[in-house]
């Protein structure tokens, strides 16, 4: 069974900006990749550009010649739905405050937010 998750973007304007993940959306895995690997604002908005995603992993993208496809992903590479399953874009879903966000009734488990301001993601939120 799946542990889904949205991560995203507390922007300086109290705006949010969030993408799906859905599997191994717990604390124990999400955290330790977000703190060592997404660790500014420039690199979550380059993983939010993915869309929703499979899984997170420590690599927005393979290398030029590496093999990667969602049936096959790469070692340690996110692997996304649009890019690697070739589903429709997903984009993510902008919210006006974290309150908006966790109003809307997603069914998800954990919420992990980077915030513009600190430069550091905040304590996941359970939904």
């Amino acid at each position: 069974m799946s542990t889904n998750s949205r991560i995203g973007i507390l922007r300086e304007d109290g705006t949010t900006e969030t993408i799906y993940c859905h599997w191994d959306g717990y604390p124990e895995h999400q955290m330790p990749i977000l703190t060592e690997h997404y660790n500014t604002a420039e690199k979550v908005r380059a993983l939010l550009a993915l869309g929703d995603i499979s899984i997170l992993a420590e690599r927005i993208a393979p290398e030029a010649d590496e093999p990667h496809s969602f049936e096959k992903p790469a070692e340690g590479v996110t692997v996304a739905y649009h890019r690697d399953r070739k589903e429709p874009m997903q984009p993510a879903v902008t919210h006006k405050s974290v309150v908006s966000l966790m109003r809307d009734d997603w069914g998800i488990p954990y919420y992990y937010l980077f915030d513009e301001r600190t430069g550091q993601w905040i304590p996941p939120t359970e939904g």
